[in-house]
């Protein structure tokens, strides 16, 4: 899928971020730096590194400068509330900055922190598929914490079969 218009984009991301947040209300406060395996993300880590991995690498990159993305611990934010701002907050951020842009923007080239040449569209269409991985990683998290978590799409697996 081509991206030939910001703002298009804009609404289609919008709405896979809202997917990514409705998960959000089921994350137990107390749970938010709780990780499966000691060393790997926490909960909390895989929201922090969403929301600056969206503002400060890839919004940097289209903008044709280098990753400022430096880490995703609590020091960038700590707790659940503080989490979830930073989540919110950065996400504004991103939209006010990749509103500006132009179709003829969208076909430029810029630079990924790897060195790697890619027209600005593709590297915004892997920021999609970067959200949807780690929101894949945020459910399993909560499944392992047993907590029931809501149909990605209104319906569970089994609610599809059982309409057939």
């Amino acid at each position: 899928m081509e991206i030939k218009d910001i703002h298009s984009f804009l609404v289609y991301y919008t709405r896979i971020k809202d997917r990514t947040r409705k998960l959000f209300e089921h994350i137990p406060t107390e749970k938010i730096e709780w990780t499966a395996n000691k060393g790997k993300f926490t909960i909390g880590d895989i929201i922090r590194h969403l929301a600056l991995t969206e503002r400060l690498m890839y919004v940097e990159n289209v903008c044709l400068k280098p990753s400022l993305y430096s880490g995703c611990g609590e020091s960038y934010a700590k707790g659940y509330q503080n989490t979830i701002n930073l989540y919110n907050e950065l996400h504004l951020e991103s939209v006010e900055i990749l509103s500006q842009f132009t179709s003829e923007d969208l076909l430029k080239k810029c630079e990924t922190p790897g060195g790697h040449k890619i027209t600005i569209w593709k590297l915004l269409r892997a920021m999609v598929e970067h959200e949807i991985h780690h929101r894949g990683v945020l459910y399993t998290y909560l499944a392992l914490l047993e907590i029931k978590t809501p149909p990605i799409f209104g319906l569970t697996s089994e609610e599809v079969i059982r309409k057939r």
